[in-house]
């Protein structure tokens, strides 16, 4: 681990005490409403991903089991949270806001972006994208540490290939929630996913096209795909991997990724390429372990703006 000054350390500390004052976090109630804020917190998630069980729930806000339990019960007897059986999976129990709920949370949203407005008027226009890069890249480090060293839990993740219902919304979905909260994209970026996937589709019958998805209690929560006739000259070309938050650093994205590579050495592909962009350092990571090389790096704007693009390759195992 690199040496890191305490001339820096000591200035993020003291701004992480002060943000959690001025947010609120200090009061028994958050945003304006008489709910805690791991209810408030609860509700927001919820809402984000349109349902979950308590199980992902808790992975999400770093809480046990029992406290999410009984946070649960308590906004359902609230009337916030309605309990019912997953479509997929009779056994699994999945929970949606009430009309009430998103009610809730329509104030809550209201209240947080208030307060975000308020504080980025007090700052110089060029200040406010340096913000946003820097919280979101803290707030992924402090993520990506509490993960470290946690056993991984897989057991309950089923890597199932081929189509399923839902898979090229939801695939959209991830992906478009998920660079819009760690880059800024928006429109253009998603709508690019989403006709990439649709043509992808087109030729999912062809033996060396393939796509996986992570299912946990019968809802889709991860995926990656192997793209074998674009790029031509033996090479894969590997696409669309991405994890629900509720899945990460549970192992399931090291599952995904190795099931992948398997289909490629097996189908006999020579080399396999990806394209992603400078920044995503926990990706990055990974796809080293399983030796990929960045090949090249350039600036780019095919993600909607402004980039520093890279290539990745990974020879097919001796």
């Amino acid at each position: 681990m690199a040496e890191i000054s305490d001339a820096i350390i000591d200035p993020i500390r003291d701004a992480s005490r002060r943000m959690v004052r001025e947010l609120g976090f200090m009061k028994p109630t958050l945003a304006q409403t008489d709910l805690s804020p791991s209810a408030v917190h609860s509700l927001i998630e919820i809402g984000r991903h349109g349902a979950l069980q308590a199980s992902d729930l808790a992975v999400i806000l770093g809480l046990d089991k029992s406290s999410i339990s009984r946070l649960v019960q308590k906004l359902i007897r609230a009337g916030e949270l309605t309990e019912e059986a997953h479509s997929g999976d009779g056994r699994a129990k999945v929970l949606h806001l009430t009309d009430q709920g998103r009610e809730t949370l329509s104030r809550i949203n209201h209240y947080g972006r208030n307060q975000v407005y308020a504080a980025l008027s007090h700052l110089p226009k060029q200040a406010h994208e340096t913000v946003r890069k820097g919280l979101v890249a803290y707030a992924e480090g402090l993520a990506a540490n509490r993960q470290n060293g946690k056993e991984v839990d897989a057991s309950d993740i089923q890597i199932m290939p081929g189509y399923q219902p839902g898979l090229i919304g939801k695939v959209t979905e991830m992906h478009g929630r998920f660079y819009a909260r760690t880059e800024g994209f928006g429109a253009f970026f998603e709508a690019r996913v989403a006709s990439g996937l649709a043509e992808f589709f087109g030729r999912l019958d062809m033996p060396c096209n393939q796509i996986w998805a992570a299912m946990e209690g019968g809802r889709i929560a991860g995926s990656i795909a192997i793209d074998g006739a674009d790029l031509g000259d033996n090479t894969a070309h590997l696409r669309w991997f991405m994890m629900d938050d509720a899945l990460r650093g549970r192992g399931a994205g090291r599952q995904l990724l190795q099931t992948a590579l398997r289909f490629c050495d097996d189908t006999g592909f020579e080399n396999t390429r990806l394209w992603t962009f400078r920044g995503l350092d926990a990706a990055r990571r990974l796809y080293e372990s399983f030796g990929f090389v960045l090949e090249d790096e350039w600036p780019g704007t095919q993600w909607g703006r402004e980039v520093l693009e890279q290539k990745f390759v990974r020879r097919k195992p001796v």
